[in-house]
């Protein structure tokens, strides 16, 4: 199935982009426009459920329509994991906890039913489906990560940032100098980006009171967005996704 892209260093820049965009406006949404936890995951949770859709219904790789659901998990994904941590009050680690048992049933459902959790080997409809809720299940459990490591750990933000970025450094060096299966590297990674951007976005955000950078929701929701909407130019510039047979329905 060529609606994927290939997992290369570009993926992964527009995946950290994504997510710390994510992150940004997400809280602009919640916090700066004082919409609220709930109200926001609804809204952001039905945008996924529109733009999802429209990536179900294509029969080749679209670029645009791939990182629009990509930053729609992530999006949705931070209110949703600050409803579950604050506003019905389960806590960072307690929230945590939650999305990593759905993120392993699902990951587990998906190998039962697939007999493969390769990004590579999607098959069916029902494959796609699998890694469109593991990505927002991760991206969402990335948030409840990310704001344990920078508010409960002691890290703070820049220390939280550090210390993700530190782990994706191993997972790089065991990909190329280890036998440890790809596609256990893949979820991995996939998973520490999303805390990393959440932090990366918080420094971004919070004052220098609160040891961030103070750029605000606004001013680091707009930036991020133009870099990412550049890559994504680039990335449809440079190779668009060839069409392929309709995805069987089982």
């Amino acid at each position: 199935m060529k609606k994927i892209p290939a997992v290369t260093l570009l993926f992964w820049v527009m995946k950290i982009c994504a997510t710390t965009l994510g992150e940004t406006a997400g809280d602009l949404l919640s916090m700066t426009l004082n919409v609220g936890y709930g109200v926001s995951s609804l809204l952001l949770f039905s945008i996924f459920l529109a733009v999802l859709a429209g990536q179900l219904a294509v029969r080749r790789y679209v670029p645009a329509l791939y990182w629009a659901v990509i930053l729609a998990t992530s999006t949705a994904g931070t209110t949703l994991s600050d409803y579950l941590d604050r506003s019905l009050g389960l806590g960072y680690a307690a929230g945590a906890a939650l999305l990593v048992t759905l993120l392993l049933l699902t990951l587990g459902l998906w190998w039962q039913s697939e007999k493969s959790l390769s990004v590579d080997d999607i098959k069916t409809r029902k494959g796609e489906l699998f890694y469109w809720v593991a990505i927002l299940f991760s991206n969402t459990l990335g948030t409840a990560l990310g704001d344990f490591l920078a508010d409960d750990s002691g890290l703070g933000f820049g220390g939280g940032a550090l210390l993700i970025g530190s782990l994706l450094a191993v997972v790089v060096l065991a990909h190329y100098a280890t036998r440890v299966p790809g596609v256990l590297l893949f979820w991995v990674a996939f998973v520490l980006t999303r805390p990393f951007g959440a932090t990366f976005g918080d420094l971004l955000t919070k004052t220098p009171e609160k040891h961030g950078l103070g750029f605000g929701t606004t001013g680091s929701s707009l930036i991020l967005f133009g870099i990412l909407a550049g890559l994504v130019a680039y990335e449809s510039l440079r190779r668009p996704g060839p069409a392929v047979a309709e995805l069987p329905a089982r």
